[in-house]
């Protein structure tokens, strides 16, 4: 499902822009969960634990400027899509520097926004979606693969830790870490680092020639034999090679 943020300190714009929102979402027949942020540190603490398709906000805000906010789910994410939307045309070059979609200027012209919408959801990373389904001592459990953080193979059982700090701890296994792990490991964004671990690429902060930092600051091991492997998949992805 498409998931899309709005932040906007201003309550009436924010009403509007969700107003429109949900008018292109029923007009178009689109399922999409829409969350306001009425404060851009809202927002930016969000983004810690939670990802968004499409992110509409403003530029001039307290606390958090929307072109540092845009910065920051940049670095984050580099799929996102950014609208902004605000009275302050004088900042439009500034804000490529979080290389939005568009640009907009209030008051806020709908069929404009609905074109920019139709843009940015042609463009979203919505194959993240797709789920995995996984056996747990308390049953069965359904995750997305754009919640995985990493996995973790430990005590034969697979833990997979997910971007909102849980982890789901599967059944013993039978087979290997190596054979569990292929339905994963087929999708690209996925990169086995380490006989024990494998992660989710687009959920990398910082990468090291001895590890991996992801959001929220869970550090992963590079097997020292692997990281020339690893770094050449890492630089595909950051350079667009990999799907």
């Amino acid at each position: 499902m498409l998931q899309i943020a709005i932040c906007d300190d201003q309550p009436r714009e924010l009403e509007i822009i969700n107003a429109y929102i949900n008018e292109y979402l029923a007009a178009y027949t689109l399922e999409a969960k829409v969350k306001k942020f009425s404060h851009s540190d809202k927002l930016l603490t969000a983004i810690r634990t939670e990802s968004f398709h499409l992110y509409i906000m403003d530029i001039v805000m307290p606390m958090v400027g929307g072109i540092e906010l845009g910065k920051e789910i940049r670095r984050l994410d580099r799929d996102a899509q950014i609208i902004y939307a605000t009275a302050e045309p004088q900042f439009a070059l500034q804000a490529y520097a979080a290389s939005p979609t568009n640009y907009l200027i209030k008051p806020i012209d709908k069929q404009q926004l609905f074109d920019t919408l139709t843009f940015a959801i042609s463009k979203a990373d919505l194959p993240e979606e797709q789920t995995v389904t996984i056996k747990t001592a308390e049953g069965l459990r359904v995750l997305t693969l754009s919640e995985i953080l990493c996995c973790e193979y430990r005590s034969h059982a697979v833990i997979f830790s997910l971007t909102n700090g849980e982890e789901v701890t599967s059944r013993t296994i039978r087979e290997s870490f190596a054979e569990y792990s292929i339905p994963l490991l087929k999708d690209p964004r996925f990169l086995q680092c380490h006989t024990s671990y494998f992660v989710n690429i687009r959920r990398v902060e910082r990468f090291a020639k001895d590890s991996f930092t992801l959001r929220g600051g869970r550090v992963v091991p590079i097997a020292a034999k692997q990281y020339s492997s690893v770094r050449d998949a890492y630089m595909d992805y950051l350079m667009g090679k990999r799907d």
